[in-house]
């Protein structure tokens, strides 16, 4: 992938290695230190990361979870059945995705929250068509609802929307560095995988994402980058082409490294 350059405001040149990305958030991320909800601390930083790398000229489209709120699967045995309870989780991601709409547009960035299920008093419908104009036109785009349907994650959503999108990469914000062999936060001699193909996910069943989602960006040979949301500067790093996190592909070698 070739480099592109953007003009700065100062009129110094910045070299940037992705124009058009797809950042899935979890919703457990807005937690913060809470058990539940919306951490307001959480979603300020969020906010004021994805503006300073828009402000590079970044096209940025976004899905976010909805586990802070709701999560189907876990409470589908609680008398909820599995399809109402996913339609419960795809409403959660909108309350999210309303949320982080706010904070950016607070910190000046302009947002369209864009749904596959028509609720056309407080998000717009999606269309890929409008969606990519809406990144042309250097809106942030906020995906909720996953994509719409019961039985698909929202991981899954991020693959689909990438690939409708043309983004040159998803970047998968997680809470720890990258994929690792084994839980980090359970493990401490877990090793971090610095680059990893798509048959070494499968082979070595890492959950960095569901199965359709990497299934889907296998055969559309989408990179994915996991890395660390909760460390300031680094998705600016990430536009800038520095390693950062772990890179998922179709060619790359498993290379590791211990756990800091």
């Amino acid at each position: 992938m070739r480099p592109f350059f953007v003009f700065t405001k100062n009129r110094m040149t910045t070299k940037l290695k992705y124009r058009r990305i797809l950042l899935k958030v979890s919703g457990e991320a807005l937690m913060g230190t809470k058990d539940f909800g919306i951490d307001p601390t959480v979603l300020k930083w969020y906010a004021e990361e994805i503006r300073e790398i828009a402000r590079l000229g970044v096209q940025v489209g976004i899905v976010i979870g909805g586990g802070n709120i709701y999560r189907g699967v876990e409470n589908s045995s609680d008398g909820v059945d599995k399809v109402t309870g996913d339609h419960m989780g795809m409403l959660a991601t909108i309350i999210n995705g309303l949320a982080l709409q706010s904070a950016l547009e607070h910190h000046g960035v302009y947002t369209r929250l864009l749904s596959p299920i028509t609720m056309e008093e407080i998000a717009e419908p999606f269309i890929r068509r409008r969606a990519i104009r809406h990144l042309e036109k250097g809106r942030v785009v906020i995906f909720g609802a996953g994509t719409g349907n019961p039985y698909f994650t929202t991981d899954t959503a991020a693959a689909l929307r990438a690939i409708e999108l043309h983004a040159d990469v998803i970047l998968k914000g997680t809470r720890v560095d990258g994929v690792y062999d084994s839980d980090p936060e359970k493990t401490p001699n877990a090793k971090l995988f610095h680059d990893i193909s798509y048959f070494d996910v499968y082979k070595k069943n890492l959950r960095i994402m569901d199965l359709t989602a990497i299934t889907l960006c296998q055969e559309n040979d989408m990179p994915i980058i996991v890395f660390n949301m909760n460390k300031r500067g680094n998705l600016v790093h990430l536009m800038q082409g520095k390693k950062v996190g772990t890179l998922v592909s179709p060619s790359a070698k498993p290379s590791k490294q211990k756990a800091k």
